[in-house]
């Protein structure tokens, strides 16, 4: 190693200089060694900063088409929609009742225009479960009534005009006989299965019930329905508050848990 001694300098300056300076370099030396850390530390922080946004990434579910609507599946598969509004009632009319479905809806004025798929070739038990969706889905919720009378007709027997015309929004023309469903209780039930909320009718639910960890029991009743809805959020342990709200009929409820003593949230 080759070391410059300052012959202008005494030995002892000499020592001193080269003491400062290997000073200098021991705290240059400390100096890149804590950056390093940080950076190391950074890094680290980093990687969990990104591993937490990566968890935290929702895939949106692609929603299928009936589910703009109030649905279910029977107990033998077959597809039941029914309109959240006038203009439902009018596109599941004009798009969605097909030849070998059965219209339902509830003998009250203001009701959801209620389509079994494939309703022609459907069973009994079918049948009465898209009647009881078709009353729990009417304005008899809303006026508070236990029960309410449905019938059900076929495609060639609704119609939109009279011989005095077109009618309004949400407005059918029905003719011929009709299937009656007497005193239908209203009642949905509503559960949740690989974050899919579903809303059954109660008839639906006896079927269901043993497979089901956590579901819950919607009746008429004297809470509001963002109270009612909260309540079932919790308990079902389902985010989408909006989407609860949207299944749920107009009017008041009463949210029951059959596996609780007290049995209501």
């Amino acid at each position: 190693m080759e070391v410059k001694i300052d012959f202008t300098k005494s030995a002892q300056e000499n020592a001193n200089e080269y003491y400062s300076r290997a000073k200098k370099y021991e705290e240059k030396r400390k100096g890149a060694e804590q950056a390093v850390r940080d950076l190391e530390k950074r890094a680290i922080n980093l990687k969990k900063k990104n591993v937490k946004n990566e968890e935290k990434i929702i895939k949106v579910r692609e929603k299928k088409w009936y589910e703009k609507f109030h649905w279910f599946f029977t107990e033998n598969g077959r597809l039941v929609i029914g309109g959240r509004s006038a203009q439902q009632n009018e596109i599941i009319n004009s798009r969605y009742f097909l030849e070998d479905d059965l219209f339902f809806h509830a003998d009250i004025f203001g009701a959801s225009l209620v389509v079994l798929k494939d309703g022609i070739n459907s069973a009994k038990i079918e049948r009465e479960e898209a009647a009881e969706f078709a009353a729990s889905y009417s304005s008899a919720w809303k006026e508070m009534l236990n029960s309410v009378n449905v019938y059900s007709l076929k495609r060639e027997q609704v119609s939109k005009s009279t011989n005095k015309g077109s009618l309004g929004t949400g407005s059918f023309s029905m003719e011929g006989e009709r299937e009656w469903y007497k005193n239908v209780g209203l009642g949905v039930a509503m559960y949740v299965k690989d974050d899919i909320l579903y809303t059954v009718p109660l008839t639906r639910l006896s079927e269901l019930k043993d497979y089901l960890e956590r579901y819950v029991i919607v009746k008429v009743g004297k809470k509001n329905k963002s109270d009612a809805a909260k309540a079932i959020k919790k308990y079902l342990n389902f985010n989408d508050l909006d989407g609860i709200m949207q299944q749920l009929p107009a009017g008041m409820f009463e949210v029951i848990v059959e596996n609780k003593i007290d049995g209501s949230i």
